[in-house]
Parts: C-alpha cells; structure tokens; sequence
C-alpha cells in the first residue's frame, strides 16, 4: 500500500497567500479536561487534495456533490517527461504506455518536497486532457499543487478538465510508486458548495 498524502502539520507549504493550517487547542486531558479537543483552520486545498468544479468556473458545482466513483477505483500511475515551468502534453507518456483505466495519476518530479513551494513546477497541456479523455479517463491526479502553471491566470487546464468531465486531484506524493496498475481511494469529505477537500489518497496494487 502507498500513502500519497503529505503530514499535515506547521511544516505543509500551501499557495502563497493562501491559509496554511493551524491547531486551536480547546481542551486538554493533560489540563484535566476530560477530553482533548481541537479546531483545525487551513485553506481546503491543503496537501492531497481534490478541487471542485466551482473552484474554477461559474457553472461547477462544489466537491461534496462529486459522484465518489471518480474518486476511487482503478488507476495507472505513469511517470511524465517533464520540465520545470513547463506545459507538457500527449508525447510526455513513455511510448507504449497504455491509457488502461479511468484514473490517471501523472508524476512530473516537478514539486519534490511538500513542505517547500517551489512555483516552477510542470503543467499538463490541456491537449493531454483531451487525449486522456479520449480514452476514458474521468479523474486526473498529478504530483504538483495545481494542473496548471503557478502563473496562470485563465487555467487552461482546469477549464479542459471541466469540458471533459474530469476531475481533478492535486499534491499526491508519487516519487516512491512504481509506474503501473493500482486501486485508488482517495475520497473528499462530503463538503457541499465547497471548492476542495483535503483527501487521504492510497494506492492498493492490483494482481
């Protein structure tokens, strides 16, 4: 089993300007309360995480309201030809690689180190968006925290993924996953109007 999902803690780097996470201690049994309890506040786009439609346009709805199939099932991990602050399309799949199953997980080797965000990381091309939808793909996974570039401004590749039916999940952790066939879980909480959630994204090999 592979854990794609960084620690969250003071240490996740989020997109600059954005709410990094923060732990209010409410109670506390070392206090003598009779529980710990705490509250969490961070941006929803926080390390593994799946965007909803309604992050990037007017006509998506929220992540809650995502059917959950794109979310877990049968995937291909496929290592990509990619440069830093780079597009990358179709002919960064290695020759012969199979489009095989509905989830695609992309890893560039672009955002090495969840806690430092470095804003040079590769984007695929929205023509790799139409070639995997081609193929019947319904969810694209990448390594890096956004499918486009730092410094779009229009997200080509957002828009792309929403014409196709695609959705999206971004900052998974494959350095460490063999390229091949796996079972994919990496589910949303049910957050309705909400523009992302913070998913626990695992891989299971398949026989």
């Amino acid at each position: 089993m592979y854990d794609l999902s960084p620690p969250i803690d003071e240490h996740l780097a989020v997109w600059p300007g954005d709410n990094a996470p923060t732990r209010e201690v409410t109670m506390q049994l070392a206090d003598g309360d009779p529980v710990t309890l705490s509250t969490l506040r961070s941006t929803v786009h926080l390390g593994s995480h799946a965007d909803g439609p309604n992050h990037y346009t007017q006509a998506g709805d929220g992540v809650g309201e995502q059917p959950l199939e794109h979310y877990l099932g049968e995937c291909r991990v496929i290592p990509v030809s990619a440069q830093r602050g780079e597009r990358f399309g179709p002919g960064s799949i290695p020759e012969g690689t199979p489009i095989d199953a509905p989830r695609i997980l992309l890893a560039t080797g672009t955002y090495p180190d969840p806690r430092n965000f470095n804003t040079d990381f590769a984007a695929p091309d929205p023509s790799l968006v139409d070639h995997l939808a081609d193929h019947g793909v319904i969810t694209l996974g990448i390594d890096t925290p956004s499918v486009d570039l730092c410094d779009s401004k229009d997200l080509p590749t957002h828009q792309a993924c929403f014409d196709r039916g695609i959705r999206i999940l971004e900052t998974l952790q494959l350095a460490d996953v063999p390229a091949g066939r796996y079972e994919l879980i990496a589910l949303p909480l049910k957050l309705m109007g909400y523009d992302g959630s913070p998913v626990r994204a695992i891989l299971r090999p398949l026989a």
